[in-house]
């Protein structure tokens, strides 16, 4: 009886309140946070079966050499090294729905204990929402931290990334436009409404590489604002509700520009210009935010049902990706 219920029952209710909305945190986290939204529109969240790394296949050049011939001139048909892999290490996360007996008591009744069970439901999303979106703009220095942001694009485009040392492999590196020293020439900028345009469509033109380039350009609460007042005349909102959960963003040329703040762990003075195509969030399957059976502590009167995150992310090729800083 619900109107009677024991911390086990109270446990097969929040499994029963989960199974009726299985996505429901997992979009609850997507929706949190505009990048993760971005790669789940683009079917950029794969689901990986085992294995005791994430591979990422990349190919950094052709698979032969281009050769201009006249007749019967000798062809070049010598094997050329094209593909390899970056490695990414699996990471875990863990939010718990926790009750204990007192509560339960107070709260007996159908309606009561439902209400219960979603409250503390809503509240583990927000919990989950607001850690994975830090992970998320990291860069990934805590223990078991998902490979941020801010790891993949450094702040120098080098670094050893999925396993691969940018120092040595040039292919590797993303590329960084600094105010103090701008990838174009010249004397130093100071970023502001009139000059925030000269830093981005630099490092907006180095990225574009055919009809390739950047779709997100995410930027700090501080150069979102340089950027939102230097389009006074032309500003353009949009508002993609079916495919960005909702996020306002401006263009710039064929790009959505969204703000993060602080909060989210994204630095100030700070601008990403990403190509989501090279981007993806590989998770292990069951463990998309998935609950796991209850359990109940043998010295303590309460009940606990974790949800359980494993997964990183993973870049397939560096060069699409860069970085605005001050």
């Amino acid at each position: 009886m619900v109107d009677q219920v024991t911390l086990e029952g109270f446990g097969d209710v929040i499994t029963a309140t989960l199974r009726n909305s299985k996505t429901e945190v997992a979009d609850g986290i997507s929706n949190h946070n505009a990048l993760y939204a971005r790669m789940k529109k683009k079917g950029n969240i794969r689901m990986e079966a085992g294995g005791t790394v994430i591979d990422c296949p990349i190919m950094y050049q052709g698979p032969g050499v281009y050769q201009r011939y006249f007749g019967a001139d000798p062809l070049d048909i010598s094997f050329q090294q094209s593909h390899t892999h970056s490695r990414w290490e699996w990471k875990q996360a863990v939010v718990h729905v926790t009750s204990h007996g007192r509560e339960l008591q107070i709260n007996r009744g159908r309606s009561k204990i439902f209400n219960l069970a979603k409250s503390k439901i809503k509240a583990a999303i927000a919990q989950a929402a607001n850690g994975m979106s830090a992970d998320l703009w990291s860069a990934g220095l805590l223990d078991n931290q998902l490979t941020g942001i801010q790891a993949i694009v450094t702040t120098d485009g080098l670094g050893v990334v999925g396993g691969i040392s940018a120092t040595t492999e040039e292919w590797w590196r993303s590329i960084v436009q600094s105010a103090a020293a701008p990838i174009q020439g010249g004397g130093a900028i100071t970023p502001g409404p009139t000059t925030i345009e000269s830093l981005m469509g630099p490092l907006y033109r180095r990225l574009t590489i055919g009809s390739s380039t950047p779709d997100m350009i995410v930027l700090s609460e501080s150069y979102y604002n340089f950027f939102e007042l230097s389009q006074v005349s032309l500003k353009r909102y949009t508002n993609e509700s079916s495919g960005d959960a909702g996020f306002v963003s401006l263009k710039y040329h064929g790009s959505d520009v969204f703000h993060e703040t602080a909060v989210s762990g994204i630095p100030d003075n700070t601008g990403y210009f990403l190509n989501t195509d090279y981007m993806e969030l590989v998770v292990s399957e069951g463990r998309n935010w998935e609950q796991a059976d209850d359990k109940s502590p043998v010295n303590q009167d309460t009940v606990v049902t974790p949800i359980y995150f494993m997964g990183n992310n993973a870049a397939s090729d560096r060069r699409r990706l860069g970085l605005m800083k001050a």
